[in-house]
């Protein structure tokens, strides 16, 4: 298990402005660690579905050690 960092970026005349960052510390692959982020996102911003506040959800690779 690795740990990730998910990027939520709203896209403007089709640029992606970030929006949020989640940094989830254990998840199987990056599918699983995308999944689990749209959720805390969505919780985080009292939102039933992440694309109210969000467009786009990229794992940017595995999130250093801490």
């Amino acid at each position: 298990m690795s740990p990730y960092r998910v990027q939520f970026a709203k896209q403007i005349l089709g640029v992606p402005f970030t929006v949020g960052t989640v940094e989830i510390a254990r998840a199987r692959d990056p599918e699983r660690a995308v999944r689990a982020a749209t959720l805390r996102f969505a919780r985080q911003h009292g939102v039933e579905d992440w694309r109210e506040r969000a467009d786009v959800a990229e794992v940017n690779g595995a999130a250093p050690a801490s």
